[in-house]
């Protein structure tokens, strides 16, 4: 063979790999498979915690020092608009100021050891945030916390270490979270209260009650107010944002304590796993969904929450559940 006719040959070869070289990297970014590498994270500290940017640009703050909890606020979505409510960590013209301790994202109880943890006024226990265990950026943003929770005279009941990790997948953007709540108390009893645990406030424009077009779907399709109070795999809540049709997805992983939990989701747009509120979601006295811990024990919750465009089946949603759900859990340090 000549060195032009072994020059062309190679010419040939190159024109066809690289091509199928970009179709398999977009498919490895897309829709599902390996989080997209297009976005480079870093941790910032602030004066309250920190924020996790994506190239720069803020992608959600995570507020360490409330006062009666640690919650994430705010957090933007893949259109580059809030997809929570803004009040009352904002002053959220235009959106219903009720339910003041449902602040974007946070994982809370209205009952441990007879306290609440849910509302925020005197008296109520408080999670305080001791130390972060891991801060780290690349190709997500990785966060890692200790928290003790508190009881009005200042016993820790209990404490936690929760990991949220920020990335890509496809167009979506996702927080995984996981959580590890360990008893210090001689005993930790989690009581049956609808109120709890692992929270979201949707925007107000999307929630339901506003009758924009805001709908509330889960895996075993039951819709908007149907959805309260029944156990599911995963939960959606789609409606506009600033014109734009979008939604937040919340999966409950198979290794969660209680799999698959009970959803406390209301038309007004609170959105909440629980797996201790038996009584009030079934409606029956002689259950209990209380559970104790003995000093020393644990449980693990895990999830991960898919801010999206467009409706459910747009989104995938029920693909997205079934290659989390084959994913190995969430490691906690």
């Amino acid at each position: 063979m000549s060195a032009a006719t072994s020059l062309w040959c190679w010419r040939c070869i190159l024109m066809v790999a690289i091509p199928l070289a970009a179709v398999m990297m977009l498919s490895r970014s897309g829709v599902s498979g390996e989080p997209s590498s297009a976005v480079t994270f870093s941790i910032q500290k602030t004066d309250h915690g920190v924020e996790i940017l994506g190239n720069g640009e803020l992608w959600a703050a995570y507020v360490a020092d409330g006062e009666f909890k640690p919650y994430v606020w705010p957090i933007i979505g893949p259109t580059g608009k809030p997809f929570t409510r803004e009040w009352p960590m904002g002053p959220g013209e235009g959106e219903k100021h009720d339910h003041p301790h449902q602040r974007s994202l946070w994982f809370t109880h209205g009952d441990v050891n007879g306290i609440s943890f849910w509302e925020e006024a005197p008296g109520r226990g408080k999670i305080v945030h001791r130390e972060f265990l891991t801060l780290e950026g690349g190709t997500k943003g990785i966060v890692v916390t200790r928290n003790d929770w508190v009881a009005p005279d200042g016993t820790v009941l209990l404490n936690d270490v929760r990991k949220l990790l920020f990335y890509p997948l496809g167009e979506n953007r996702v927080i995984d979270f996981a959580i590890r709540l360990s008893a210090v108390a001689p005993s930790v009893t989690f009581g049956d209260t609808k109120e709890g645990t692992f929270g979201l406030r949707v925007a107000d424009s999307m929630t339901v009650d506003a009758k924009k077009g805001g709908k509330i779907v889960n895996s075993e399709g039951q819709e908007d107010k149907d959805a309260w109070g029944k156990k599911a795999k995963w939960v959606d809540y789609s409606g506009p944002v600033d014109g734009e049709i979008v939604g937040i997805a919340v999966l409950n992983h198979p290794s969660s304590f209680r799999f698959p939990t009970y959803w406390h989701v209301r038309t007004y747009g609170l959105f909440a796993a629980n797996p201790f509120g038996w009584h009030d979601f079934v409606g029956r006295s002689d259950v209990s969904g209380a559970y104790t811990l003995g000093k020393g024990q644990s449980i693990e919750l895990r999830y991960r929450v898919i801010l999206h465009k467009g409706r459910t089946a747009e989104a995938k949603i029920p693909q997205l559940y079934e290659e989390y759900a084959a994913e190995p859990p969430l490691p906690l340090p």
